[in-house]
């Protein structure tokens, strides 16, 4: 049955090979595009001074690459990752497993809730946090900020870079054609972003979505696509095998 991928392109295309290999028919929409930050200054800043931090969050697999541009070897802190996308890229960059922190292996959930039942005894009042994100296409910060609150709380300094910026996509007409059929011919559409479930109401704005049928990584996510008006939203973990059982059991 056709997949309809929304992450951004180049997620979307691992994504895409994995369920190919699986006997699935992807198609490749991305809701967000990510571009590198007009002004690199900052992030390499925030990079030339790890010295000061007690630790480092990377809030995507988006962030770890966008820091690498400036900093290839990441030494030092430990390394903060609330999903699995995050922490392998982590890993891919050579980090040793023992310094990544991530949400347990059999979390319902992972995000920063999650994470923070792993990491909150780590950082004290006095201590600093980076916390490395995307940014609007105006390269403001962007993004939740429950885990910086609760730092704070505790009298963790959090400083903020951004890493990469999140932006509206540039479709063809060819996508908006294929994204119009698959609203409406049985395909299931997966959202790891409410940002996307936003970005999709713009690009086809007065599409109906009561035929549609969508999978969300997290409850959060499913809330803002059943508010599109999609006509069936189930939730799954993130995991690659997990969304993989959850595209099967609608078939």
């Amino acid at each position: 049955m056709p997949v309809v991928l929304t992450r951004p392109r180049q997620e979307a295309e691992r994504w895409a090979g994995r369920l190919r290999a699986r006997g699935h028919a992807p198609l490749v929409l991305p809701l967000i595009a990510i571009a590198p930050p007009r002004d690199l200054e900052p992030l390499r800043a925030a990079a030339e001074d790890l010295a000061r931090y007690r630790a480092v969050m990377f809030v995507s697999a988006n962030a770890v690459q966008g820091f690498l541009v400036v900093a290839p070897e990441f030494e030092g802190p430990r390394a903060w990752a609330p999903g699995l996308a995050t922490r392998d890229a982590l890993r891919a960059a050579g980090v040793p497993a023992e310094r990544i922190d991530t949400p347990a292996e059999d979390a319902e959930q992972f995000d920063s809730e999650s994470l923070w039942r792993q990491v909150g005894d780590q950082l004290h009042a006095g201590d600093r946090l980076l916390l490395v994100r995307g940014g609007d296409s105006e390269g403001r910060s962007q993004g939740r900020d429950w885990l910086a609150q609760q730092l704070a709380a505790r009298g963790v300094a959090v400083d903020t870079v951004v890493a990469y910026i999140r932006e509206l996509p540039a479709w063809t007409e060819e996508e908006h054609a294929c994204a119009r059929r698959a609203a409406s011919d049985g395909s299931i559409w997966l959202f790891s972003s409410s940002e996307a479930a936003g970005n999709l109401a713009a690009l086809l704005p007065g599409q109906s979505w009561a035929g549609a049928r969508a999978i969300a990584t997290h409850p959060r996510i499913a809330r803002a696509v059943r508010a599109l008006g999609f006509g069936s939203v189930s939730e799954s973990r993130p995991a690659f095998e997990d969304v993989l059982a959850s595209i099967e059991s609608l078939g």
